[in-house]
């Protein structure tokens, strides 16, 4: 059983969740809980989860959508159980203050070799021949050199000022960016654009780029949008942890990309926890799946299945033979 629950704050999480049952504290659940923070990535592991668990092990599952804040206070609350993707350096006060209070628990890495920052079409620089694009920025290297080129990435609704795209609003990651923003004095010549939501920037994206235009904004791998279109991750200073701290004018961090749960989840499923604990993958892998959902305009729990039966050496690695067999059972 899958059900996706549509959540406004921590307060209507919390009490939602309590009225559904969702929250066993004291022995076994009979339904596992996982956390939906906004991106595609996330719902191709929580459906590849999904499908292990109920399949191989036979417990009911849900999915609770809301932003990053709320969905990690949920796991720390135990109103959420799983978390299939947590971008560790993205919510670093936030993870690590969970994770000494005892709250959760990290049971995998399930990557580690990602990338994030401000992206631009390496058209912009390069020019498209066959498309005949002339470079539009071609001295372009760093998210510094942003500001000297409003006049390339100007604001439709402010002419005379250039346009960077942040995260989503919600997403940890665009108080960095804010952060950047000051850092490079970008706010000199160039507008803050925050969008609704991951969706809506990647149609920005895409519009621009299907017409040959600038465009710059935030961005990450692994997704569809970076394994699709030849995207250039513009250069940041080497990382520096003083630096990060003070004024987040560095790249970003080394991310690693755990999964974690609640601290009652080994008592209370500790087969699921097994499982989780040998849940690995890797930027391509998970790149791969989301093409296939922008190829085949399929959706995660879509996706998931077709990764699972291209990919079948590797899911079965992470359990025992016979619930191995059971999920291929499923599959088929």
């Amino acid at each position: 059983m899958r059900k996706l629950i549509g959540l406004l704050s921590i307060v209507i999480l919390s009490v939602v969740l309590s009225a559904c049952g969702g929250s066993e504290t004291d022995g076994e659940i009979e339904t596992i809980v996982l956390a939906d923070a906004g991106w595609d990535s996330i719902r191709v592991h929580n459906s590849i989860a999904q499908t292990i668990i109920e399949e191989g092990y036979g417990y009911d599952t849900e999915v609770t959508s809301g932003s990053t804040a709320a969905t990690v206070q949920g796991l720390r609350d135990g109103d959420i159980n799983v978390y299939t993707e947590v971008w560790t350096d993205n919510i670093k006060e936030v993870y690590e203050e969970a994770i000494e209070a005892g709250d959760i628990e990290k049971v995998s890495t399930n990557f580690d070799d990602n990338n994030q920052g401000l992206y631009v079409p390496t058209y912009v620089i390069e020019g498209d021949e066959e498309r005949g694009i002339e470079p539009m920025a071609p001295d372009l290297r760093t998210v510094e050199d942003l500001k000297k080129y409003p006049d390339v990435f100007e604001d439709p609704e402010d002419p005379g000022r250039g346009r960077i795209l942040n995260a989503p609003s919600g997403w940890a990651v665009a108080e960095a960016i804010d952060a950047k923003f000051e850092a490079y004095g970008l706010d000199e010549t160039m507008n803050n654009f925050m969008p609704g939501s991951d969706s809506a920037a990647v149609a920005d994206l895409v519009d621009a780029y299907e017409a040959g235009r600038a465009w710059v904004g935030y961005y990450w791998s692994p997704t569809a949008v970076t394994a699709q279109y030849d995207l250039t991750l513009l250069e940041e200073p080497e990382f520096d942890e003083e630096t990060w701290n003070e004024t987040k004018a560095t790249e970003f961090p080394p991310n690693d990309v755990v999964v974690a749960v609640h601290k009652d989840m080994p008592d209370q499923a500790p087969e699921v926890v097994e499982f989780l604990s040998n849940y690995e993958t890797s930027s391509e892998l998970t790149e791969e799946a989301l093409s296939y959902m922008d190829d085949n305009d399929a959706s995660p729990e879509e996706a998931a299945d077709w990764w699972m039966k291209e990919h079948e050496d590797i899911w079965t690695s992470w359990l025992p033979e016979d619930i191995a067999q059971s999920v291929k059972d499923a599959l088929e």
